[in-house]
């Protein structure tokens, strides 16, 4: 097997908008594999992956050969013909940590500075990764707008995140008017020990609790892929999937004109979704639920 052409799959991998760090995670995998086997057939591959005793490694293993194969069929380089026929582990779904409106409250309750405040209403606001709100800087923050330019993402491409009114008022405080410069001033091990010191969820928990909430309330998948900054739909689809009875029968008694649809949606509307460009279809639909979501939101 041509080595190069693992360097040709990371170039086309990333130009294509994808995450850098599952390209990595892939191409280490396959210099395993081609360290034991250099031109492996479809049972070598098979051999390899059941070499580890852990599920979620012989999954990955699989998730990079058919990624490699179906890269090379796509540009013409026959590198796994077999590729179809690795068979994905199925592991077991274990719940996964989630926070809730209850944990925002309790978490502004126990937030005793500026700086604080402002880390727990961005967490339930963007949805941001532990790393992105680390290297914030006072630039990325447009007030007048409302919005947040996440520069640096696990992605590699930046994206545009609303802030929710709240959201504001405590960016507002924490940059007390400084022209530039970090807006936190924190490393993302001591935003770790913040949240554990405050009682609360890490900082994965709060994204999926942003996302959860975001569909609850009636947001596309669309515009949360595109906030989130998804390079696919398999994160939304999860959590769409978890909502789906629940917003089923909401939406069911909405069309049928009785209240109890306002139990999942506190505006009593599902967000329509508009015929504009994803960046803009995502802000008005973040900002039509900003103005219109419980009080939570807007205290």
């Amino acid at each position: 097997m041509d080595l190069g052409l693992l360097e040709e799959f990371r170039f086309d991998w990333e130009l294509a908008g994808k995450a850098a760090r599952t390209v990595d995670d892939y191409i280490a995998a396959l210099r395993l594999l081609f360290a034991g086997s250099p031109e492996p057939d479809l049972g070598a591959a098979k051999a390899w992956m059941a070499s580890t005793l852990y599920a979620s490694v012989r999954r990955e293993r699989a998730q990079a050969i058919r990624a490699f194969g179906r890269w090379g069929e796509g540009t013409g380089e026959v590198v796994f013909p077999w590729w179809k026929e690795v068979p994905l582990v199925v592991e077991e779904q274990r719940p996964q940590s989630t926070a809730t409106e209850a944990d925002y409250r309790a978490a502004r309750r126990k937030a005793s500075t500026v700086r604080d405040s402002a880390i727990i209403e961005l967490l339930w606001s963007c949805g941001l990764r532990r790393g992105e709100l680390v290297r914030l800087d006072v630039e990325d923050v447009n007030l007048s707008d409302g919005l947040l330019v996440v520069r640096q993402s696990k992605t590699g491409r930046p994206r545009v995140v609303p802030l929710s009114r709240s959201a504001r008022r405590a960016v507002r405080r924490q940059i007390a008017g400084r022209p530039s410069g970090s807006l936190l001033g924190m490393s993302s091990n001591a935003i770790r020990l913040l949240l554990k010191r405050l009682g609360a969820p890490s900082a994965h928990a709060w994204r999926r609790g942003w996302a959860v909430e975001a569909l609850r309330n009636g947001v596309s998948e669309a515009s949360v892929r595109s906030a989130a900054g998804w390079s696919s739909g398999a994160m939304v689809a999860r959590y769409t999937r978890t909502l789906s009875g629940e917003l089923a029968v909401s939406e069911l008694h909405e069309a049928s004109g009785t209240d109890s649809a306002r139990q999942c949606h506190p505006d009593g509307r599902i967000a329509p979704c508009h015929p504009a460009d994803p960046v803009t279809r995502c802000y008005r639909e973040f900002r039509s639920l900003d103005s219109n979501n419980s009080p939570a939101r807007t205290a």
